[in-house]
């Protein structure tokens, strides 16, 4: 009788768990938590679902490794055998296998081994190739100035604070990721919110990055970001979804139907904000036809969400999320509808409630003497989501086009921390 086997494939703090059965699924930890003790704890569930130990099969950059996991967790080594061979061949005996144990049961016992000497011991050769550990010089700042005067200087705490986000917002993954920009009540700061996070992402980890403008109630998106060569809107871009996905498209076909920020290197897919939500509705289907799209030519899509929570595009879009970033500003009526949204999501179903319980709650102040109430709403939110960030009154965002580099220096900043606390999910 075979061992049911279940395989976890570590990338970091994430893994990709694949059930005896054959299912998919990730593993996200949380901040306090080990990937190690989260997939041995989803072995044990298929474990106890199968009513027998589990052999487990890890692969990550620790190397490979086999298990045995119990009904209750308990970890033992696995049985000697390829981890990599098919489950269903482990009890059948290949030809070649059956005649090698048949000479070996026909040969006579071997003599005694005479003594050789001992081998000398080789010492371990010398890599010549030295491991990129980041810049461990200054740039910034009175710092910065003497390093580039030839004398050294380690970065400061706040520059190397500022080293560990954008490594982190530059990361690349093995398929496409989701970030929602949620809630319920209007100028919250959404658009705001979506077109930042775009810019971080792509600026530091080298475009590729699609704000998605899932709105059906004028959307405005389009009008805060520039406008590309071609002026359409994802209406136009459903009835061509299959030609794009075909095997003769090519990469740049999708710039027709996206708008290219030049400067901050993100394109933005269009709603179109002078027809009516009757006009312009998006069903299950088309979303996920849509969803493809956006899968094929891009490597992350941050979606800037209407307010109907109950419309199709809206659920999907949920459904389809890997992190939820949810902004407010420093008021009590967005706050009340930010909160009232994680409520419901935590009622909806499991993974609604994995994407509340992590989710990134954003108060921006709108006003530059509103630091009481900001610091109100922050200790009103934590501890019921994962990270609550703020971003400090700026001119620049308050209207016009939305530019990354019009910001001031600690706005800058402020983004970037969103956007590294989102990616740790992704």
């Amino acid at each position: 009788m075979t061992t049911p086997r279940a395989y976890a494939t570590v990338t970091g703090p994430t893994a990709t768990f694949t059930t005896p059965d054959g299912h998919t699924e990730p593993l996200i930890v949380g901040a306090d938590e080990d990937i190690r003790q989260v997939i041995v704890a989803r072995t044990a569930e298929e474990a106890r679902r199968s009513g027998e130990p589990v052999e487990l099969v890890t692969a990550g950059d620790r190397g490979t490794h086999r298990l045995l996991i119990t009904l209750t967790g308990d970890i033992t080594e696995a049985p000697d055998v390829d981890a990599f061979a098919p489950t269903e061949a482990d009890d059948s005996d290949a030809p070649e296998e059956t005649l090698r144990r048949d000479i070996r049961s026909t040969e006579p016992a071997p003599e005694a081994p005479l003594e050789e000497e001992p081998e000398a011991e080789v010492p371990a050769r010398t890599s010549f190739i030295t491991p990129h550990s980041g810049q461990e010089t200054a740039t910034a700042g009175w710092r910065g100035a003497l390093a580039s005067l030839g004398i050294t200087v380690k970065p400061s705490a706040a520059e190397m604070a500022r080293r560990e986000r954008e490594q982190v917002v530059s990361r690349q993954w093995a398929g496409c990721r989701t970030i929602a920009v949620v809630n319920g009540k209007g100028g919250v700061g959404k658009t705001m919110t979506t077109a930042m996070l775009a810019a971080v992402y792509a600026r530091f980890g080298g475009g590729n990055v699609l704000a998605w403008d899932n709105n059906d109630t004028r959307g405005t998106l389009g009008w805060r970001t520039e406008q590309g060569l071609y002026d359409t809107t994802v209406r136009d871009l459903l009835p061509s979804a299959e030609e794009l996905l075909g095997p003769a498209a090519g990469v740049s076909d999708i710039s027709r139907f996206v708008h290219h920020q030049t400067t901050d290197r993100y394109d933005v897919l269009r709603s179109n904000p002078e027809l009516l939500a009757t006009d312009q509705r998006i069903e299950h289907s088309e979303f996920d036809l849509l969803m493809q799209v956006a899968a094929r030519y891009y490597r992350l899509v941050i979606f800037d969400s209407g307010n109907d929570e109950s419309a199709e595009r809206w659920l999907r879009m949920v459904d389809s999320s890997y992190q939820l970033v949810i902004p407010t500003l420093a008021a009590p009526e967005p706050a009340e509808s930010a909160s009232l949204l994680l409520d419901a999501l935590r009622r909806r179903d499991e993974r609604s409630a994995h994407l509340a319980e992590n989710a990134v709650v954003v108060v921006t102040n709108p006003e530059p003497t509103r630091r009481l109430e900001v610091d109100r709403i922050v200790d009103g939110f934590t501890g019921h989501v994962r990270q609550v960030a703020t971003i400090p009154f700026d001119p620049a965002l308050k209207s016009g086009p939305l530019r990354f580099d019009a910001l001031r220096a600690a706005t800058r900043d402020a983004w970037a921390a969103v956007a590294a606390h989102a990616a740790t999910q992704l």
